[in-house]
């Protein structure tokens, strides 16, 4: 894997020391900065992109949830925090884990992997070439942000339903969309998409393994619902 250059945003000078020291002893990252608030960091982001950031919520002058929000094309994010309840927000905005402190190395290492994994497979989803016969033709039409988007089957990751809204996970980006999931639904090809969940609707071509009632995505883990498990194994059964 090529080096991974992160950042630790972090307040606390002792949790600032025990980052860079966690970061050390993976040889696959660099650490190409370290900033005890967003503003900070975010005059670097600007000039010296990275591909990770680890990322404190409760900072200074701006919270770490809100900086996220701010950038518009953000690296990948694992949380760090002494207050769990936030962690649903946190996964709300997509990070790739969301670390409680005090953590151990081992639990650090996890979270780390876990954003190895979402690396390799957006890589490998990047080098498919456009006219690729594996990868799903047709796109959506999505009204979101008060514009209309065009979004490629090929580029969705998952579908989440979020109250009266829909989360489209896609390769580069999540889009909040007003509508039902059983009309969602509808707009897929069912040759191509299979509900897992009462929340969670996936493309087939990008399940990386099953393993009990959970399956991956890009280093995701989504559950699959009891009602619906006859009919994602299906797909397997065919392949």
């Amino acid at each position: 894997m090529k080096e991974v250059r992160c950042l630790v945003i972090e307040d606390e000078p002792l949790s600032q020391d025990i980052m860079a020291k966690y970061i050390a002893g993976i040889p696959e990252l660099k650490l190409a900065g370290v900033f005890g608030d967003a503003i900070g960091a975010s005059g670097f982001l600007r000039n010296a992109p990275v591909d990770l950031i680890f990322l404190d919520i409760n900072l200074p002058i701006i919270s770490g949830m809100n900086f996220l929000k701010s950038l518009s094309h953000p690296p990948m994010v694992i949380f760090t925090t002494a207050y769990p309840e936030y962690a649903v927000e946190g996964f709300d905005a997509d990070a790739v884990d969301y670390l409680v402190k005090p953590f151990s190395f081992e639990r650090f290492l996890k979270a780390v992997n876990k954003a190895f994994d979402r690396m390799k497979n957006q890589m490998q989803a990047s080098a498919l070439p456009a006219g690729n016969e594996q990868e799903p033709a047709g796109s959506l039409i999505l009204r979101a942000d008060k514009k209309v988007h065009r979004i490629n089957y090929s580029d969705i990751l998952y579908l989440e339903a979020s109250g009266d809204y829909v989360k489209v996970h896609t390769t580069s980006r999540t889009l909040m969309v007003h509508e039902t999931f059983r009309k969602m639904e509808e707009q897929l090809p069912p040759e191509m998409f299979v509900r897992v969940h009462k929340s969670f609707i996936v493309p087939v071509n990008r399940i990386n393994y099953l393993e009990g009632n959970i399956l991956s995505i890009m280093g995701t883990t989504i559950p699959i619902g009891l009602v619906y498990r006859d009919e994602v194994m299906k797909f397997f059964k065919q392949s």
